[in-house]
């Protein structure tokens, strides 16, 4: 399923036009989600191709993230994919507290492709080793980007934004329902 992000009111952007994401729940524990940005690629900060590998503070520059949860729980789980492939996994107890490192997730699969006007980030998460994301429950999810422009400007681009300046981590922002596995 297509989903469109939507500008922060505060952000300003006139490079990047709009924000999608792909998601899909491939079998039971696999997360895969396709990043597009249109617009003036020619004027955005896009990091060049690295080898894969994780990294820190990634939201300081172009990168794209998801948080997940299970429906009825306050633990979630932050990822961030950075167009040149670095990534990051990290494991909250509640609303911004109890941050740890998420060593138990394997690092994703991510593909990364630019033109003059589209980048695309393609990811692949297995997220079975991830304790508290039952693969027979359904799972909330937020989608963000942050975009770079040449200046070092940054805009913010979300599923949903609460009120105030913008807050990827907010329980208002995981709006996407990704349904439970059912077997027959």
């Amino acid at each position: 399923m297509r989903r469109a992000l939507k500008l922060h009111p505060d952000s300003r952007c006139a490079a990047a036009v709009g924000v999608a994401v792909d998601v899909a729940r491939s079998g039971s524990s696999n997360l895969v989600l396709r990043y597009v940005v249109t617009g003036r690629m020619s004027e955005l900060s896009i990091p060049p191709l690295a080898a894969l590998r994780r990294a820190d503070e990634l939201w300081r520059h172009t990168c794209f993230e998801a948080f997940l949860r299970a429906l009825a729980d306050e633990t979630y789980y932050e990822f961030n994919f950075a167009p040149s492939r670095q990534w990051a996994a990290y494991r909250f107890t509640g609303y911004r507290t109890g941050m740890s490192v998420a060593h138990e997730c394997p690092a994703p699969q991510i593909e990364a492709l630019a033109d003059p006007a589209c980048c695309e980030v393609r990811v692949s998460l297995d997220l079975e080793p991830l304790s508290g994301l039952s693969r027979h429950a359904p799972w909330r999810l937020a989608l963000a980007a942050v975009i770079e422009d040449l200046r070092g400007g940054r805009s913010y681009w979300a599923l949903a934004h609460p009120p105030g300046k913008p807050d990827f981590h907010h329980p208002d922002g995981f709006v996407h329902e990704l349904p439970a596995v059912v077997y027959s």
